[in-house]
């Protein structure tokens, strides 16, 4: 006999449904299988090519053989004692993922791994590989998405400006000049007047490919401010400096490919990035490194950073009367299906473009930053 742990198992030749008692033993890199019924006949098969399907907890034990024989043993804790007893612990089989998948204690584990994996790939590494897409994608194919989200934003939100072509222009020179203030800038950029009307109201924003929209209500809310108008302009050229608007877009659709893949679905990735500028915002990282740009253009250009505390009292200003009226409206019209369709499709018309001027945040720390 030998000293190894043996065990009793039923052999299949794989030929017919016969089975026949067996011990079995390793012997170095060697499964031995000892016929009882033929007087000791024994039968070697290295270990790596025995095929050692997947445990289940309580299923019957069996391991394929390269000549096409089956062991089989009923007595599943026998043959788990025997194989740890045969391998110090190390098991048969399954490879160290079916040998943690068999503990509970370390699925926890191993489930604590993959989520805490996951939420440093969401966090960091989704944001971190959508900088680098951002950095290195060709110039043309930045132009064609600013192209397409611009082309469909004219069209859902944005009317043809009613301010006079001499004034747009006069902007559009007192801007470059600002610019032209900082030697060496070289961003590409254009300019567009749009009429927002009252949902978007004052605002401006900027898109992939150098679009800078500002609103007819925003030059009529700063009118007499025009040191405001350019620092709004310029925190939009920050957005531009730093593709602000591409790599939210790459976040967004790395992380819609992520889901994607969970969920086996990967039509919402096709959605474009017109829908993903529309709706998503920019993280307050971005908004700060807008406004940087923004004070050290001022700055540069011989203007004073505190021009832009009227933006922000007057946007201040402008949404408490709106909010005035819409509760005066809500209030003079009788309660209705109707009403309550309108309101919902104002408040969705205000909650588009998150990525426009007025929907950041106004907080005291922008404030001081400017007042600074």
């Amino acid at each position: 006999m030998p000293d190894a742990a043996t065990l009793h198992a039923d052999w299949f030749d794989g030929r017919s449904a016969r089975a026949r008692p067996v011990r079995l033993w390793l012997e170095r890199d060697q499964l031995v299988v000892h016929d009882q019924g033929l007087e000791g006949v024994e039968r070697r098969y290295p270990i790596r090519h025995v095929q050692w399907p997947e445990r289940t907890r309580h299923g019957q034990r069996q391991a394929q053989l390269p000549d096409g024989g089956v062991l089989m043993a009923k007595d599943a804790a026998d043959w788990d004692a025997w194989a740890d007893a045969s391998t110090q612990g190390r098991g048969l089989g399954g490879g160290l993922a079916v040998r943690w998948f068999s503990s509970w204690k370390h699925s926890i584990v191993a489930l604590a791994v993959v989520v805490a994996a996951g939420g440093a790939t969401w966090h960091w590494g989704v944001p971190a590989a959508a900088d680098l897409i951002a950095r290195h994608l060709p110039a043309a194919i930045e132009q064609s998405i600013g192209d397409g989200s611009m082309e469909q934003i004219d069209h859902l939100l944005l009317k043809p400006s009613k301010t006079p072509t001499r004034d747009q222009q006069q902007w559009r020179e007192r801007f470059a000049a600002m610019v032209a203030s900082q030697p060496g800038e070289s961003t590409a950029y254009e300019l567009h007047f749009r009429d927002a009307g009252p949902s978007v109201g004052p605002n401006a924003f900027a898109l992939p490919g150098g679009h800078i929209v500002v609103t007819d209500e925003l030059l009529h809310l700063l009118g007499d401010e025009p040191d405001a108008v350019l620092g709004v302009l310029a925190h939009e050229l920050g957005h531009v400096r730093e593709q602000h608007g591409l790599r939210l877009t790459m976040r967004a659709s790395l992380m819609g490919g992520l889901l994607g893949f969970a969920v086996g679905d990967f039509s919402s990735l096709l959605a474009g990035a017109p829908a993903v500028l529309m709706q998503a915002s920019y993280s307050r990282d971005f908004e700060r490194a807008a406004d940087a740009q923004a004070k050290r253009l001022l700055i540069d250009s011989g203007r004073s950073p505190r021009a832009m505390l009227a933006l922000f009292e007057r946007i201040g200003e402008w949404r408490s009367k709106r909010s005035a009226q819409a509760r005066a409206e809500r209030a003079s019209e009788p309660h209705s299906l109707g009403r309550d369709i309108g309101e919902q499709a104002k408040a969705g018309a205000g909650e588009l473009l998150r990525i426009a001027f007025n929907s950041h945040p106004a907080d005291e720390e922008r404030m001081r930053f400017f007042e600074r």
